[in-house]
């Protein structure tokens, strides 16, 4: 197996992962959106914030897990910039949380670190990739 497989294999797994991740959040959504809610303690008022939830972390989820499949088939290096981005700004928005309202709860701690290390994984996959094709390319 070539390190050009090797790297780009990697890649798939992590994009793979993270689009599973983001299914799983994205099926609980659409069944019960409550459920999504009671992660961070919030209770739903009505059918509009149910509507609200089932849209933004059921249907934006299922549609990024559609997208990061192709990816991962399509455009690896693609999908891990993508990645990249998407879990990195997601460790901002909780650093902006704690900045403006302030500390944030176990929950926030716990996700502020793990999307911290998937956007470092996400990031430190695509230069592996792009140091590798680059290599390629100078042969």
């Amino acid at each position: 197996m070539t390190i050009n497989l090797i790297t780009k294999r990697t890649g798939q797994g992590f994009i793979l992962l993270s689009a599973l991740a983001i299914l799983s959040v994205s099926l609980m959504a659409f069944s019960n959106p409550q459920s999504v809610m009671d992660l961070v303690q919030v209770q739903l008022p009505n059918p509009d914030a149910f509507s609200s939830i089932r849209g933004a972390y059921g249907g934006v989820g299922l549609t990024l897990f559609i997208s990061l499949l192709y990816l991962m088939l399509r455009e690896v290096p693609k999908g891990l910039a993508f990645l990249s981005l998407l879990w990195g700004l997601y460790a901002l928005s909780r650093i902006m949380t704690t900045l403006t309202e302030g500390a944030l709860g176990a929950f926030g701690r716990q996700w502020l670190l793990i999307e911290s290390i998937l956007c470092l994984t996400a990031l430190g996959l695509l230069w592996a990739n792009h140091k590798v094709n680059s290599s390629l390319l100078a042969q």
